[in-house]
Order: C-alpha cells, then structure tokens, then sequence
C-alpha cells in the first residue's frame, strides 16, 4: 500500500490576481507554486463577459514570467443583466470555467454583484 502522496504542483480554486502592479506580483509567485488556477472576476470594473474574460486572461499570460508554466482557469463576475448566450458561449469554448455569484456590497468589489435574486435564476 502506498504511504506518501506527492502533489507536485497543486491548483489554486480562489486565486485574487486583481490588475496591473498586484497581479505582477502575485502572478509569479502563484506559477511557481501552482500548476493551475481558478481566477476570481471581481475586479473594478468586473469580469463579466467571455470578451472581458479572454482580455484578462491575455493580460495574465502576457504578465507570467518567461519560461513558467501556469494554466488561468477564468471565472465570470454574475450581474443581473448577465447575457446567458454570452456565459454559455464562453463555456462553450473553454474560456470560462466557472461563474461567480457576489451578493452587492457583501466583500471587496461587490458593487456590481447581485442585489435581486430573481433576476439571475
């Protein structure tokens, strides 16, 4: 029977890149430690959209330092007025992994997130 269990490089299932200068330095810490990675959408503004999901995607990748490995699985931010084409389109085509449902105001850049719940089942 085996003893030891060895996870070379584990996934991430909430990783906080955020933008510009924090995701430069998160980012390279997290490849190195992480093989792949479920990226959180709430950013200002938020990720909402598969267009904005691909964008922030080629921003992550374009900020990984050369040579590492580092898969972003991308997550959509859920509004009340998020098209479902667009979310099933995107998933579609591997782009999206997951979608996130924020109660407004309930953490960090939650403005934008669901205040009706009607409006999103």
């Amino acid at each position: 029977m085996t003893q030891r269990l060895t996870i070379r490089r584990p996934d991430d299932w909430h990783l906080h890149l955020r933008d510009g200068a924090m995701l430069e330095g998160v980012l390279p810490w997290s490849a190195r430690h992480f093989a792949r990675a479920i990226v959180m959408p709430n950013l200002v503004p938020p990720v909402v959209t598969g267009a904005e999901a691909r964008a922030y995607r080629d921003r992550i990748l374009a900020a990984l330092p050369h040579g590492m490995a580092f898969d972003p699985l991308m997550t959509l931010y859920l509004t009340e007025d998020s098209d479902p084409d667009d979310v099933a389109a995107a998933a579609a085509d591997g782009l999206v992994t997951a979608v996130k449902l924020y109660p407004a105001g309930a953490t960090t850049n939650s403005a934008s997130g669901v205040r009706d719940f009607d409006k999103v089942r």
